[in-house]
């Protein structure tokens, strides 16, 4: 995907053209972008990490998993861990990287909760170990700690602009 200033579409404001330019959702999307995926790593938070049982409670075939978890490790997101050899197997474990997708996976199943679930409530709840209650995900500023809406956001040109995404 380009996500360089030179995709910006013709007759975009100008003056929002920083949005477009290497775009931290385009990068993310092209690496998370498919229902797959985003239920594979699901099933890593919930602690499942062998190839056949993430086949299985997926009902996803052994090809269409192979190729999204060996996009995961490329991109960092898992790594492979032998676990037994003769012949090698291998689980697929979050890294710190992927750890840091927990709060984005939580925030999309709480909205799921929220707007498809039925009358009945959600069908899972989080439990906070640390404080022995159930919990829901709350998105705050981090300098504030008021909950953040779309309506008191506002996008401004961050000091990444113009310069290229790591690699």
């Amino acid at each position: 995907m380009d996500t360089s200033i030179e995709s910006i579409p013709e007759g975009r404001d100008e003056r929002n053209a920083h949005r477009f330019e290497a775009c931290s959702v385009a990068r993310a999307v092209e690496v998370l972008g498919d229902r797959w995926t985003f239920l594979i790593l699901r099933e890593l938070f919930f602690g499942v990490r062998r190839f056949g049982q993430l086949a299985r409670n997926l009902g996803l075939s052994r090809r269409i998993l192979s190729d999204r978890l060996t996009k995961l490790v490329t991109a960092g997101v898992l790594e492979r861990r032998l676990y037994r050899s003769g012949p090698d197997r291998y689980e697929y474990c979050l890294t710190p990287v992927g750890l840091d997708l927990y709060p984005a996976i939580v925030t999309l199943m709480a909205w799921g909760d929220r707007h498809l679930s039925n009358a009945a409530g959600p069908p899972l709840v989080l439990h906070h170990r640390d404080c022995g209650h159930d919990t829901q995900p709350v998105l705050v500023c981090s300098e504030c700690r008021e909950p953040l809406e779309a309506t008191a956001v506002e996008p401004r040109p961050g000091p990444g602009v113009g310069r290229p995404p790591r690699a």
